[in-house]
């Protein structure tokens, strides 16, 4: 074996699950953005982790509004989710800009994108300093799912987004 960077090692352990973080912005619209560092973390509560830079606006808007929405995007989605995780959305609107149709959650005023495999509605527990990230520990509120979506995974260190089985 040789010495590799983590980024060199997530190339070779590929795919890793994709998702988009929807948090409610200030005016009231939704923000979109692409996180692939996510985990189950316990079934018993229902509690779910994800990472985010700390620099990362989505983060801001989770720390001060303390609710999100983890979706697992449909492969329909897979351009969009690329988009998403290259821009950011303190200064435009990513649904809009990135045509992503939003629906409603019951019981959830932070929309999601309609092609999504799960969404997990979560209340923020805590965020914990992890480096250049923040790790955000959330209570899963409700758990919804379409088994008819296809999702999405990052392949080749995140050079390529796909379902599944690549093409």
């Amino acid at each position: 074996m040789k010495s590799f960077s983590l980024l060199d090692a997530a190339r070779l352990t590929s795919p890793n699950p994709l998702s988009l973080v929807c948090s409610r912005t200030p005016s009231g619209g939704v923000n979109l953005a692409t996180v692939s560092w996510w985990t189950y973390m316990s079934l018993e509560p229902e509690i779910i982790g994800f990472a985010m830079k700390k620099t990362s606006y989505t983060g801001e808007l989770v720390r001060g509004g303390s609710e999100a929405v983890l979706t697992i995007p449909g492969k329909a989605l897979a351009k969009q989710v690329m988009q998403c995780g290259t821009a950011s959305g303190r200064n435009r609107d990513k649904a809009r800009d990135f045509a992503v149709e939003l629906k409603t959650l019951p019981d959830c005023d932070i929309q999601i994108p309609v092609h999504s495999v799960v969404a997990l509605h979560c209340a923020l527990r805590e965020f914990v300093d992890v480096g250049d990230h923040y790790l955000y520990i959330c209570d899963v509120k409700q758990a919804y799912g379409d088994e008819n979506e296809v999702p999405l995974f990052a392949w080749k260190g995140y050079a390529k987004i796909a379902g599944a089985r690549p093409e």
